[in-house]
């Protein structure tokens, strides 16, 4: 269990986004937090900011993954504000039918109630980029879901 602020914003975040409830997701974010993505590929955003912003960024996520977060472990910073968050995606992307195994480290930033004002998150875009690229699936043959 989450023991700071800032660790139980990680906590919720991954929950929710997992199960796709991004409106409440969207409400762990102050009005005009920001998502940082410093490894985002061209044509994705390294940044974008405020609740509507977000909520638009993400709005795709729960027909593009099915994914559950795994192993999640926080290390320890001097300020319960921030956190600093180790986990993995585990799941599929839902267009291709490929595994989505990813590996994330994510900083998090609170405000004094707990709402996060700054979210970066360190993932592989690469894997992503493959998990989304039609072609064989996880068995060796191509994968159609009707789209």
């Amino acid at each position: 269990m989450a023991g700071t602020p800032a660790q139980h914003a990680v906590s919720e975040h991954l929950r929710l986004l997992s199960s796709g409830r991004l409106e409440e997701w969207v409400d762990l974010f102050s009005t005009d937090g920001v998502i940082e993505f410093p490894y985002a590929p061209v044509g994705v955003p390294a940044r974008v900011q405020g609740r509507d912003a977000l909520l638009d960024h993400m709005s795709g996520f729960p027909e593009t993954f099915d994914v559950e977060f795994v192993d999640l472990t926080f290390h320890d910073t001097v300020d319960p504000r921030r956190a600093v968050a180790e986990f993995r995606s585990t799941g599929w992307a839902l267009p291709t039918g490929k595994p989505y195994e990813q590996t994330c480290i994510s900083v998090v930033y609170t405000d004094d109630t707990g709402r996060i004002t700054r979210y970066v998150d360190y993932w592989n875009p690469l894997v992503a980029v493959e998990a989304l690229t039609p072609g064989p699936g996880p068995t060796g043959t191509a994968v159609d879901f009707g789209a």
